[in-house]
Formats: C-alpha cells, sequence, structure tokens
C-alpha cells in the first residue's frame, strides 16, 4: 500500500502551526508545504511561526505554484476563509490526494467537496486541545487527539485512505480515533463548540470556569441541550450522555485556556458564531424548535463583534 508521503496545509494559526510541527518531526521539511500568499508568506517565510517557544520556518508554496499534488492537504482556515482557501489549494490537490479538514462547526467538508468531490475528502476534527494562538506564536499543553473516517468506520474493513492515514499518523505519534459513526463524533464536537465556547467567548474566562462555576456550567449544558433536541430531528443519535462526556473532556483542559472562539475576539476579529449558534438557529426553524439560549448566544456575540470599533480596551 502506498504510503503519505507530502503534506500540504492551508490556514498556519494555532491548529495548523500545532499538528504541522508534529508532522514535521517525522515527515521531512522537503515533503512539507504551506499554501500561502502575499504579505501572510513573506512573514511566514521571514520569520517562521513558534510552536510552544521552537521557532519553525516552514516551506511556503503560493496558490499559483505549478507542483505535484501533495498526498495529503490539510484545511486548517477559519470557516470564513474557507471559499479562498479551496480555491488557493487547487494546484496542490491531485486525483489520489487526501483531504482533511479540521474546521470547526458541521459544514466544512460539504463545501469542500462542491469542489474537489467526495472521494478525496475524509471526515475530521480536533478534539481535547488547549491551543493559544498571539501573533505568530502558539502554545498548549494538550494538544488532544483527531478523530477520523468515512462517515461509518467498520474494524477490520476500513478505505484505504483511513488507513494511509493511519499509517502517517502512527509514524509521527498523533494521537487518533476511527470513530464507527463520525458523524455523531463531530456533532458532539459541534455541541461542545456551541456550548463551551460560546459561553466562554461571551464571557471573556478561561476553561477554569465552565469547570468549577456553577452556574457558568448550568449555562453551557442548556446550550447544548439545544443541539441535542436539533440533533435528534437531523437523524443524528446525541444524546444527554454525551452532554456529560463533553464536559468530561472540558475538564481535563488548561483552566487558562480558551477557544479560538475567544481569541478572535480579544483580537477583535470576526468570530464563528455564524457556524455554531448560527447553524443552530437555521436547522432548528427547519424543524419549528426552540433554541432560545442559541438565539440569546448569537445577538450578544455578533454584538461585541459590532461593538470592536467603540472598545475602550484598544
Amino acid at each position: 500500500m502506498k504510503r503519505i508521503e507530502t503534506v500540504a496545509l492551508i490556514g498556519l494559526g494555532a491548529m495548523g502551526s500545532a499538528y504541522l510541527a508534529e508532522i514535521a518531526e517525522a515527515v521531512p521539511m522537503d515533503n512539507i508545504k504551506v499554501i500561502a500568499s502575499g504579505d501572510r508568506a513573506r512573514r511566514y517565510s521571514r520569520e517562521g511561526v513558534s510552536v510552544n517557544g521552537r521557532t519553525i520556518r516552514f516551506p511556503i508554496a503560493g496558490p499559483e505554484e505549478e507542483s505535484k499534488p501533495a498526498d495529503l492537504v490539510i484545511f486548517t482556515v477559519k470557516y470564513g476563509a474557507l471559499p479562498q482557501a479551496i480555491k488557493d489549494a487547487r494546484n496542490h490537490v491531485g486525483p489520489d490526494t487526501t483531504i482533511l479538514s479540521l474546521l470547526n462547526g458541521i459544514k466544512s467538508e460539504s463545501v469542500i467537496a462542491e469542489t474537489y468531490g467526495w472521494e478525496r475528502l475524509l471526515y475530521s476534527l480536533s478534539m481535547g486541545s488547549d491551543l493559544v494562538r498571539t501573533e505568530s506564536s502558539t502554545v498548549y499543553t494538550t494538544l488532544g487527539y483527531i478523530p477520523f473516517g468515512e462517515a461509518k468506520n467498520t474494524q477490520g474493513a476500513y478505505s484505504e485512505r483511513v488507513l494511509l492515514l493511519e499509517d502517517l499518523f502512527k509514524r509521527v505519534g498523533l494521537k487518533y480515533d476511527i470513530p464507527e459513526d463520525m458523524i455523531r463524533v463531530l456533532w458532539k464536537k459541534f455541541m461542545m463548540n456551541t456550548g463551551v465556547s460560546q459561553i466562554i467567548t461571551l464571557l471573556r474566562c478561561g476553561y477554569g470556569a465552565v469547570q468549577k462555576a456553577e452556574s457558568v456550567r448550568a449555562l453551557a449544558i442548556s446550550t447544548m441541550e439545544e443541539v441535542v433536541a436539533v440533533a435528534e430531528k437531523e437523524g443524528v443519535n446525541l444524546t444527554l450522555d454525551d452532554i456529560v462526556d463533553g464536559l468530561k473532556v472540558t475538564d481535563t483542559l488548561s483552566p487558562a485556556g480558551k477557544p479560538s472562539t475567544l481569541q478572535d475576539v480579544e483580537a477583535m476579529r470576526p468570530t464563528e458564531v455564524d457556524i455554531f449558534a448560527g447553524t443552530v438557529i437555521e436547522l432548528a426553524k427547519k424543524h419549528n424548535l426552540p433554541v432560545p439560549v442559541n438565539e440569546m448566544l448569537y445577538r450578544l456575540i455578533k454584538a461585541m463583534e459590532e461593538a470592536y470599533p467603540y472598545s475602550i480596551y484598544k
């Protein structure tokens, strides 16, 4: 069986830089490329990125460069940047390329598939990490693990793409899981982001607040209960036990850690509230379900974004 030997990544933020640094421990740097252009590409080439205090200069490839397609292309951009990222990756995707999307939410794979087809895609996500990005520096205490696979995976009968990626992760030493039901796992992470990440963003606190503050934890639970209700209508088997499991994962994170959504607010960037509460509201309307907590969060976080120009903390 052919191995994954070359890796391209687009989106060298906290997640992208952390995972690519791990991959570079086992994959030669000549077989790695970061797809970037303009000022960002020049900055990466000149300064590199810092991961837990170690400066790394990854090879940079422009979107326009004609090059041999990579065996694996990883998308780690923000959701709003995905359409452009799909265009920028075109010269690096070939018939045998496997594509991973580690974006938050439950929509990115279907968006990518519109251009590159489902036959190249594996579902994936990052679980249990506490990555924090400041300018070009990424720090973390827990990198977590990557669940991945086809929509359905049967042990002993994994697809060739799943086996190829498993082989790479074993060589690299990345922690991973191949769930039987990847759609359910995607929704579980979506539920956690919609609850924990949005509540922390609104309150501007660390994971410790959800771990220790009773009222904060209760508010996160109420948010996630609405996701469970929507998931049931969408034919996804989420349960209240999944909320308990999700909080157990949150309890393992650094109390001072914070999700990317809060980091966006602190940097006065657009958040991903549209793919969290926005998606819940959209699906709830389809099924005539009330989701008052997510509606409240959506309005408040959108108001925070609109208030950026008037902030007294600049």
